[in-house]
């Protein structure tokens, strides 16, 4: 078993003393829940289709790295113990007394994230949105751990592109809590859908799992490989040839959402943003040394020459870089939001999102009207 000192103990951490079991015994079903009872979280350390993934690397390392699967272990263990003591902050979906008057129930919280515009919100959230965050990246940089150790140890191709999508969509949670964030300053969506959004917020916060992200993660994860595999065709800039490819590859949630949202100018240019991996001024400014230079064509090197920066380097899979892009986009669309300049003001994630909470909505409608 793995053995570690009492939470909270001031003394040294022991060594950990591993002797492989069965990992039914480690992670049979019911012997999880008990195990989730006793910490007392709502915070769910694996889904279901996780666990099953941990059961079957820790099956393979069983007979092929014990070093390895003890360092693997340790690591889950290690999150088991973080939500045990994020459980000890109170719950966000129950009625909270603060100095004896003030009261917080989950429907103050929702008009709170209503009514707050400006600035950063980190000092107004809950403590348990705060640390249930650094959960989450200790969480993603586990997988990243274990797909790391499942190439090492040569796992048939299948199984690598499993890991690969449980590890994007943790990243996708992370993500989660931007786009929600972002969605939830835009006075333009209807308070209702708002209001959806700032619950389903509380409930990624309370859980740190969302359904609307498990839905549409596999989506993400197509567009942006399928982006991932395009070589921008920069010519004049329209993109028309690359949002054609991209489109092919996708499924029809993506189709209905081009088909629907790309005559809206925000929409559109994050688009262009997303395909070219510029931002918007970049991209402006290189159509415009294109129409004075008269460009018939224009290679990759030529556009990074242009724009004074060394040209990026293609480097293998990792999804801190798709993360790292999109905060990129983020940043910059929120910069251009506060100081109300021209460009997108969301990024091509914000936009989808909506899109599908919008959708579910009218679904929603429909399905209650039919009744």
């Amino acid at each position: 078993m793995i053995q570690f000192p009492a939470v909270g103990s001031s003394e040294k951490k022991e060594e950990i003393i591993f002797t492989p079991v069965a990992l039914d015994e480690f992670f049979e079903d019911e012997q999880y829940a008990q195990k989730m009872d006793e910490y007392n979280t709502n915070i769910i350390v694996l889904t279901p289709k996780e666990r099953q993934l941990v059961n079957m690397v820790f099956e393979r390392l069983r007979t092929s790295s014990s070093d390895a699967l003890e360092n693997l272990a340790a690591r889950i263990s290690d999150l088991e113990r973080l939500t045990a003591t994020i459980a000890r902050f109170p719950s966000l979906l129950q009625r909270q007394v603060i100095a004896d008057q003030e009261v917080r129930t989950q429907e103050s919280l929702i008009h709170a994230l209503l009514d707050f515009r400006n600035g950063d919100r980190m000092l107004h959230l809950p403590t348990k949105a705060i640390l249930g965050k650094g959960f989450l990246v200790a969480k993603f940089h586990t997988f990243v751990a274990i797909s790391k150790t499942a190439r090492g140890q040569y796992f048939p191709r299948v199984e690598l592109e499993q890991l690969r999508s449980a590890t994007l969509a943790i990243m996708f949670t992370i993500m989660a809590e931007d786009v929600y964030l972002s969605l939830l300053e835009d006075t333009t969506i209807p308070t209702d859908i708002r209001e959806q959004i700032a619950a389903s917020l509380i409930i990624l916060w309370e859980h740190r799992s969302d359904q609307t992200v498990a839905d549409i993660a596999p989506v993400l994860e197509a567009v942006w490989h399928a982006r991932d595999k395009i070589v921008p065709a920069f010519g004049t800039m329209v993109g028309t040839s690359e949002l054609l490819r991209l489109t092919i590859e996708l499924d029809e949630q993506w189709t209905a959402f081009i088909k629907n949202r790309l005559d809206d100018p925000d929409v559109s240019k994050a688009l262009e943003e997303f395909l070219f991996g510029l931002s918007f001024e970049q991209i402006n400014l290189l159509k415009e040394k294109i129409k004075e230079q008269k460009y018939l064509s224009i290679s990759r090197d030529d556009v990074y020459a242009l724009l004074g920066e060394h040209t990026p380097v293609d480097i293998e899979f990792d999804p801190r870089n798709f993360y790292l892009r999109y905060t990129v986009r983020r940043d910059n669309a929120r910069a251009r939001s506060r100081m109300n300049k021209v460009g997108p003001h969301k990024t091509l994630e914000d936009h989808f999102v909506k899109f599908i909470l919008e959708q579910n909505r009218e679904k929603q409608h429909k399905d209650a009207y039919a009744r």
